[in-house]
Order: C-alpha cells, then sequence, then structure tokens
C-alpha cells in the first residue's frame, strides 16, 4: 500500500486531472492540501471524525470551497485512495527503474519490501484499517476497497509472471491474489518496525521465503 507523503503530489490528485481546464495550478495545490488534511484526520480520528467541516477548517478554508473540490464525503475519501494508489505505483514506478538489469526476483522481494514498510507505517497503517472496516457496512467503500485490491493483484501479477515458466496464467494470478492476501494480513499485527526491529526483520525474512515459494513452486 502506498503511503501519501506530507508533500504535495508531483501531479494533480486524479479526480481533478479530469475537471475543467479553468482548474489552476494553485488550485490543484489547494486539492492536495485538502487531501492531506483529510488523511490526517481519517488516521487520527476514523470515518466518523472526517467531517466535510473539520477538513475544511483544518484546510484553512470554507465549507463551500471545500465542497468546489470535493461535493461529499464520499468524493472526498475516494480522492484520497485513488491518490494514495497513484503514490504506490509510482514507488513500483520508481523500484522498476532504479533496479533495472537486476535479477527478476530481486525486485519482486524490494517491492514486497516497500508493501511491508507501507502497512507498517502508523499513519497508513491506522487509515487502511478504517477502510477495511468500513468496506463491510458501506457499499462505496467496498467498492473502493475492490478497486485498489484489484490495482495490487495486477501488480504483483506483472511482477511474478514469469519467475517460474511452467506456472500458467491463470495459475500466476492466482498466486498473486494469495500474495497480496498474505501481505494485507499482516496489517492485524501491527508490526512496529521502529520499536521492535528485530521482530520485523524476523518477518521480513519468513514473508521473503513465504512469498517466493508462491511465486515460484508449481
Amino acid at each position: 500500500m502506498a503511503r501519501i507523503s506530507d508533500n504535495s503530489p508531483a501531479k494533480p490528485p486524479r479526480s481533478l486531472r479530469n475537471k475543467a481546464s479553468t482548474t489552476t495550478e494553485k488550485g490543484f495545490g489547494r486539492a492536495a492540501d485538502i487531501l492531506l488534511a483529510a488523511r490526517r484526520l481519517l488516521a487520527a480520528e476514523g470515518y466518523a471524525g472526517l467531517s466535510m467541516r473539520r477538513v475544511a477548517s483544518a484546510s484553512g478554508m470554507s465549507l463551500s470551497n471545500l465542497q468546489h473540490y470535493y461535493g461529499s464525503k464520499e468524493q472526498l475519501l475516494e480522492a484520497l485512495l485513488l491518490t494514495t494508489m497513484d503514490e504506490f505505483q509510482a514507488k513500483m514506478d520508481r523500484i522498476a527503474v532504479a533496479m533495472a538489469g537486476r535479477p527478476q526476483v530481486e525486485r519482486f522481494l524490494t517491492t514486497v519490501d516497500m508493501f511491508l514498510d507501507e502497512i507498517t507505517e502508523p499513519t497508513m497503517h491506522a487509515i487502511f484499517f478504517e477502510i477495511w472496516a468500513l468496506a463491510s457496512r458501506h457499499p462505496f467503500a467496498s467498492s473502493l476497497m475492490g478497486k485498489m485490491m484489484g490495482r495490487e493483484r495486477k501488480a504483483v501479477y506483472g511482477l511474478i509472471q514469469g519467475l517460474n515458466p511452467a506456472i500458467d496464467d491463470d495459475l500466476c494470478m492466482e498466486r498473486a491474489v494469495l500474495i497480496v492476501a498474505q501481505i494485507q494480513g499482516l496489517m492485524l499485527f501491527r508490526l512496529d518496525r521502529h520499536a521492535r526491529p528485530e521482530q520485523y526483520a524476523a518477518v521480513r525474512a519468513s514473508l521473503h521465503k513465504v512469498l517466493l515459494s508462491l511465486a515460484t513452486v508449481l
């Protein structure tokens, strides 16, 4: 899962990139500020604390101004998750560029480490834990989670396809689903790589073994 940094995104959020051309660069910057405020509120106080009025206040704008960018709480949450997925993809792209020419298995394991770092980052852990809970009660959250999981599975499929030529494409996708499930499941353990680095290193080593087996053993 990708983390939204405290810096403004390098490109406008997807929810704004298709807006009319009258949206200015300043407007894109304001949209990024809104998403950052929403991210902090969601992580600290959950979905119940993510009111449009509170996000507007935290962003230093009026409620009506906020609604110019995001007309509802659901639209705001969707933009937050889309931006998170875009950031996640950007991290994967940077890994691919940095590891060009390296063995495919190394790129796969490096990406696994990135996944693990993301789900053990406290703010992002809190956000996705909240989204998982919402997905069981709200259709819009369930749909967004489905889209996010679909993108993760597709990304993992691309990383493991061909590691073992005997594993056909259908089985490779099944393995990608299992790999994503293994990584997501670690959120339940609330690993803290800073407070308990030895535990984190041990879990990471075990995860490498399990996921390599899923990716390569017929």
